[in-house]
């Protein structure tokens, strides 16, 4: 009989409920959840992104071409601006940390101040993000795509690549009429033309001895992109198709389009993670302002967010290793 009583009464501590996993709630452990879950979707968008590069080694956009640009500066800094904003996300998740250890101590004024130096570091973080795609779509220096699906850009007899602005002459000679009470409306839509026409360049690079051609092929001894002579450029230009300028899903002048298109999908999809942080963190800011989290005698919301914007850090360090660095 007492045997069967402990038993029962073992199986009842054991089942009973109230048991809390490594001992954190359950918010913290739903939490821990979601994370590994958002940890493998990323893993997995960067894993397709590793295998297409690879792929595609010889002819991937170089990082160090691409993100050259400062807002308001006139120059090339490559990765300047990128590691700018890296370093001010990962500073809110030092602020972020403060914020949850003043939470631990039940330091209201502390923890609004470093919520609120959180939310400001994210802000910038996808304003940053922001004018970097707007970059990126607009492009710099304009390049040409051919009918076998090739890029061609052009640099000048040192090597170093020049915008189609500082070599094409002439204006367009197929703009598009514009719509008037006159004429009336001959088109709904269309795409925008380019500045330049195909036979513009192909005229302005056959007078310009200067200018050459270089194709997206990389050497990967030398890390760079192969330059033709005079006549290999000009047989290679006579096969151009249209003149591209910036980046979309369908064409890049920076090179391979495919680039593009994963930017935009894991770079957007970890901006709008940032985004959601965000949001998330400046209602977890007006409750701390409204005293929420002191009536109810801890800072665990604050310390539940931080996670979230760790794990947010974190994937941002993966991201610009991938897309940036390597």
């Amino acid at each position: 009989m007492d045997a069967n009583v402990a038993i029962s009464s073992n199986k009842k501590e054991t089942w009973g409920g109230g048991t809390r996993p490594f001992n954190v709630s359950y918010g913290k452990m739903m939490m821990w959840f979601f994370i590994l879950s958002d940890a493998l979707t990323f893993s997995g968008f960067l894993a397709a992104y590793g295998l297409t590069r690879f792929k595609f080694i010889d002819s991937w956009p170089i990082a160090d071409e691409v993100f050259t640009h400062i807002p308001f500066i006139h120059g090339e800094f490559p990765m300047y601006y990128v590691a700018f904003m890296t370093f001010v996300l990962i500073f809110s998740s030092v602020t972020m940390v403060l914020a949850v250890d003043a939470g631990h101590k039940m330091q209201k004024t502390k923890v609004t101040w470093y919520m609120f130096a959180t939310i400001i570091g994210g802000l910038i973080f996808v304003g940053s993000q922001a004018w970097e795609w707007n970059t990126f779509i607009n492009g710099t220096y304009g390049a040409v795509k051919t009918t076998d699906g090739k890029i061609l850009q052009f640099v000048n007899n040192e090597g170093k690549q020049i915008a189609l602005a500082d070599f094409v002459v002439g204006d367009r000679m197929d703009v598009r009429e514009e719509h008037t009470r006159k004429n009336g409306l001959w088109f709904e839509s269309g795409e925008t033309l380019p500045q330049y026409s195909v036979a513009q360049i192909q005229a302005s690079y056959a007078s310009n001895p200067d200018v050459f051609i270089r194709t997206e092929l990389i050497d990967l001894e030398t890390r760079q992109k192969t330059i033709l002579s005079k006549e290999k450029g000009a047989s290679e230009l006579a096969k151009a198709r249209l003149v591209v300028e910036g980046a979309n899903l369908e064409v890049n002048e920076y090179g391979n389009t495919i680039f593009a298109d994963f930017f935009f999908f894991i770079t957007g999809f970890h901006g709008f993670h940032v985004f959601s942080g965000i949001v998330i963190n400046i209602i977890i800011f007006f409750n701390v302002i409204l005293g929420t989290y002191e009536r109810r005698g801890h800072y665990e919301m604050v310390e539940k967010v931080g996670l979230y914007w760790h794990f947010v850090d974190l994937v941002w360090v993966f991201v610009f290793t991938f897309f940036y660095l390597v």
